[in-house]
């Protein structure tokens, strides 16, 4: 088994203790922080902290509890301007000896998302990255952004608007028409 850390912020299981809480602080800066922004597609990550415990859970696994503080921007994906986010979360993870992911191809899943297999080490920082990754906005959207209407044509013809383009949005102006033409 190698004793060589995967990377600087991995905690070796044999050297953890098994009677008080094994506490973590990860706050990245600079050239990190900036790295990680890329990674997550993300316009600029200006805060990040992930603060917790790993502790024993039963008489093999580990149980790791933090919480996980980070301010993001973003395009909007209505005008592209920046969207700030605040994240506050709390972040678990059950890290069990002899766990193993299921491999089938129609296989149904659990909605427990927080067990992972116990190996050698337990590296914060990438359950932190997991959680950043997971709690940042599919869709930033800026307060009071709204999509225009949008006008389709061919050169030469009338344009035709979203409100045309519904199916079903004359039924209710020939419902009325028949409805005045039936009191006449």
């Amino acid at each position: 088994m190698a004793r060589t850390p995967p990377s600087d912020t991995a905690l070796h299981v044999a050297e953890l203790s098994q009677t008080a809480e094994n506490l973590f602080s990860i706050a990245p800066a600079g050239a990190e922080l900036t790295a990680l922004a890329q990674q997550l597609g993300l316009s600029a990550l200006r805060k990040l902290r992930f603060e917790g415990r790993i502790k024993p859970l039963g008489a093999t696994d580990w149980q790791l509890e933090a919480r996980l503080g980070a301010t993001v921007v973003q395009p909007c994906v209505v005008t592209l301007e920046p969207v700030t986010t605040r994240i506050d979360i709390d972040v678990a993870r059950a890290f069990v000896q002899g766990y193993q992911e299921p491999d089938e191809p129609e296989t149904e899943m659990t909605d427990d998302d927080t067990t992972e297999a116990l190996g050698s080490w337990i590296d914060p920082a990438l359950v932190m990255q997991e959680a950043l990754a997971l709690a940042v906005p599919d869709y930033p959207r800026k307060d009071n952004a709204t999509l225009g209407q949008l006008v389709y044509t061919k050169p030469g013809d009338a344009p035709m608007t979203d409100e045309d383009a519904r199916p079903f949005a004359g039924l209710a102006d020939l419902k009325s028409k028949l409805e005045k033409g039936g009191d006449d």
